[in-house]
């Protein structure tokens, strides 16, 4: 898995975590070998690395005097408490923007990738209504979202599968309309021959691996990453085993999930019931 397209310089939204992987790489260092001059474990090295754990300013000084930086690691960790909160998310685009393979799990929403104009915009001026963003910040990403989206009509679009929980297709975003029109978007892409969509129903009950949405995505280099998000934060995970624990996970949620045809017939079982009411 290589990660060494990644330039720190590059985006002023880097995260520390890969500032600090990028800079023991160009050394040639293991995260091992990291640990043991810091005084710590792998596993705390690569939490870091991953986001999973924010270093404490004493930690980051020691970083500094190891790398001999000067104070760029101390740096690099004050300019966390300046950045959004979903700091992992316009790396994860750069990579999603070249992959070739994507497998998408959502559950209290229809995926980005896949959702309808009015869809998004629905759902985005959502936190306005509760006065929490502005007009331009849901127009911004509803604008993203639908930007996104090229890259499944592109002529080398990527392999999709899209695992969508039940109640995300039961959840009347926008009302009847809405829904109807979206529904039917997804029954269309559904066909397509790069489009592997699936719904998990309810019944797969405590079989269901994923409690939080996820992405696993492939680019044509190579660079495997996963991307997941909670209410608060957003982070990449690019830890090997994590990953393959995530794949392993996500073909057992696609055999609780029903097969193509049942999930064509169950889309449009669930729109027929939102057009009659």
């Amino acid at each position: 898995m290589s990660e060494h397209e990644i330039d720190p310089q590059g985006d002023p939204a880097v995260t520390f975590g890969t500032f600090l992987r990028t800079s023991r790489e160009q050394l040639s260092w293991t995260q091992q070998h990291l640990a043991a001059e810091v005084g710590c474990t792998s596993a705390y090295i690569s939490a870091l690395e991953n986001n999973r754990k924010k270093p404490s300013q004493p930690f980051v000084t020691k970083l500094d005097r190891v790398f001999g930086s000067g104070h760029r690691f101390l740096k690099e960790w004050g300019k966390g408490g300046q950045r959004a909160l979903f700091e992992g998310f316009d790396e994860y685009l750069r990579y999603e923007a070249k992959a070739v393979s994507l497998r998408l799990f959502e559950i209290n929403i229809v995926p980005s990738l896949l959702q309808t104009p009015e869809y998004s915009r629905t759902f985005q001026e959502a936190p306005v209504l509760r006065g929490f963003a502005t007009q331009q910040q849901a127009d911004d990403r509803t604008e993203k979202v639908l930007r996104r989206q090229r890259i499944l009509d592109r002529e080398s679009a990527p392999h999709l599968q899209a695992v969508i929980d039940e109640a995300a297709l039961r959840r009347p975003i926008g009302g009847r309309d809405v829904m109807v029109a979206q529904l039917r978007h997804l029954e269309v892409l559904a066909l397509r021959p790069r489009c592997l969509i699936q719904v998990c129903p309810i019944t797969a009950g405590q079989h269901r691996p994923f409690g939080f949405p996820i992405t696993l995505l492939t680019t044509g280099t190579g660079v495997t990453l996963g991307y997941s998000e909670t209410q608060r934060r957003g982070y990449l995970e690019r830890d090997p085993q994590t990953l393959a624990e995530w794949g392993s996970e996500y073909d057992h949620l696609q055999a609780e999930a029903l097969r193509r045809a049942a999930t064509i017939d169950f889309l449009r079982e669930v729109r027929r019931g939102f057009e009659h009411g």
